[in-house]
């Protein structure tokens, strides 16, 4: 049997994140967007409170949560602001491939590290390699006691601030999935240079640059499991692991922009009543809801497999392009609600919205997502 209850410990995480994101995130958010302000002191505050680093186990210092609750907090945050929600989210990107492949003695030394405090970030995406993964031409040549990075990496998140990086590179030259291979590297590893922040659309407050490595040397106990070749399924794994992550975020934001449609929509008149009570409207809203139900539920479905130990690459990529999709059209729909103030910067609607796209172009743009849903179609089907 399907249960939808929550336990009381699940209903007090949630009523901690949304306690955090009225406090902490609202108010906020408009001067961090606008000024492009890194939120490190909210950030701290978020890990402080038991928000964040969720799905580390609690052996090395992490919440220990499982996949459901991280999504039910960071459907909470992604309310509050997606910029926040974010650029708290790439740490756990770059955790997820440790904690699925690391040794012990590196799941202690850098997820222990992330649980106090640091900040990590996930270097995958190249300038030549986006969405297509394996054309990825960073390499790492074995010299001695030390590994060899030379490339270039780009939209990485929280990279200005990150104090290690999980780097795919290629450790042979073979048209191989075996080829590449996952590291951990030091921010301040000596050749490694991070590029300007980038101006972006939305989503301000996260920290976006390009990072390159110039014979940066990494010593061999830094090979992510201590072999070559397992880096491709590292990769993979995280993004079937933090898909359902982006995915509440990406809902939350559009709950957000809903909420606050509706509210407005109860306190503009038009023709001697809120405008809530023209059905154009409220049919808009409704749907607005709807679409939000269904991205939670596909969220849920995919992190509740995640938790049972199971393969959730399908469940993981609907979620991904549904919530992303419909994030977008909530708030775009929201900003029709909102008229001319939602053209308008001194309303919240058109950072959310502007806040909301990114969502179907990272983690697996909505496009890679149908690729995903249709291969996994073809072998289930067969």
């Amino acid at each position: 049997m399907v249960d939808f209850n929550l336990t009381e410990q699940q209903e007090m995480l949630v009523e901690l994140a949304r306690e955090f994101a009225d406090d902490e995130l609202i108010p906020n958010a408009e001067k961090w967007d606008t000024e492009g302000t890194f939120p490190k002191g909210a950030i701290d505050k978020a890990r402080e409170m038991g928000l964040l680093n969720c799905t580390i186990p609690e052996a090395y210092g992490g919440m220990g949560l499982s996949f459901l609750e991280e999504a039910m907090i960071n459907e909470e945050l992604g309310r509050g602001d997606p910029g926040f929600a974010t650029i708290t989210g790439v740490t756990m990107l770059a955790c997820h491939p440790v904690i699925f492949a690391g040794t012990n003695e590196q799941k202690e030394k850098y997820l222990g590290r992330v649980a106090n405090g640091e900040i990590s970030a996930y270097c995958v995406t190249e300038p030549g390699a986006g969405s297509d993964v394996k054309s990825i031409s960073t390499t790492a040549v074995l010299e001695g006691d030390s590994y060899v990075i030379n490339g270039a990496k780009m939209w990485i998140g929280g990279a200005g601030y990150a104090d290690w990086f999980y780097v795919l590179a290629r450790t042979d030259d073979k048209d191989s999935y075996d080829s590449f291979s996952g590291f951990i590297v030091e921010a301040d590893s000596e050749g490694l240079e991070v590029g300007k922040k980038e101006n972006k659309m939305g989503q301000r407050c996260s920290d976006t640059r390009g990072v390159r490595f110039h014979n940066v040397k990494v010593p061999k106990e830094n090979l992510l499991g201590g072999k070559e070749g397992g880096g491709w399924l590292q990769a993979m794994v995280a993004f079937d692991r933090s898909r359902p992550m982006l995915s509440s975020h990406a809902l939350g934001n559009a709950r957000g922009a809903m909420e606050e449609a509706w509210q407005y929509s109860n306190e503009r008149m038009t023709f001697g009543k809120p405008i809530f009570e023209h059905q154009s409207i409220s049919f808009m809203l409704a749907d607005m809801s709807t679409k939000i139900e269904c991205a939670r539920l596909l969220t849920y479905k995919a992190a509740n497999l995640l938790d049972k130990g199971e393969r959730a690459t399908l469940e993981s990529a609907h979620a991904k392009r549904y919530a992303a999709d419909i994030g977008m059209e909530v708030t775009t729909d929201a900003v029709q609600i909102f008229g001319g103030y939602g053209y308008s910067e001194e309303f919240p609607a058109a950072r959310r919205m502007r806040g909301a796209k990114i969502y179907q172009i990272f983690g697996g743009s909505s496009q890679i997502q149908r690729l995903i849903i249709g291969r996994e179609m073809n072998k289930n089907f067969k």
